[in-house]
């Protein structure tokens, strides 16, 4: 996969960055961490290989470290509690909460992972009614 940019922003559009790289992973996360900090059954998050850079609103991110987890930081826009990215230095790798991307990325989730930690009322394959909109 080729080296490109995917840009995003926070829900108030305070907090704007592009990301650049190569996209390596596409993750659904079943995790209890990931559900509490998305407060829904995964969390769906993208690793590109590469550079964060913030268009605007750096002042703005906030972070929380939970104290036991080696690995697992919520970075977040203390305005609207959106989820941004982070970059994760040891590893050159910047890690995207995808549903903050404005942009389309090329990879495609390639798996659900942590899913002995799956929620029972979460994506279980069951066939659920569809709307194109809120049904009303």
């Amino acid at each position: 996969m080729a080296e490109h940019s995917l840009s995003g922003s926070c829900l108030c559009g305070g907090v704007r960055y592009v990301a650049t790289g190569e996209e390596q992973r596409f993750y659904h996360c079943h995790c209890s961490r990931c559900r509490k900090v998305s407060g829904t059954g995964h969390a769906s998050n993208l690793f590109m290989q590469g550079t964060l850079t913030w268009s605007s609103g750096q002042e703005l991110i906030r972070s929380y470290k939970v104290p036991e987890a080696e690995r697992f930081t919520s970075t977040f826009c203390e305005v609207c509690g959106s989820r941004v990215p982070r970059f994760i230095e040891k590893l050159g790798m910047v890690f995207i909460p995808a549903g903050s991307l404005d942009d389309e990325p090329e990879l495609r989730p390639e798996a659900r992972i942590f899913l002995d930690s799956r929620a029972g009322w979460s994506c279980d394959d069951s066939a659920l009614t569809e709307f194109e909109q809120y049904p009303g």
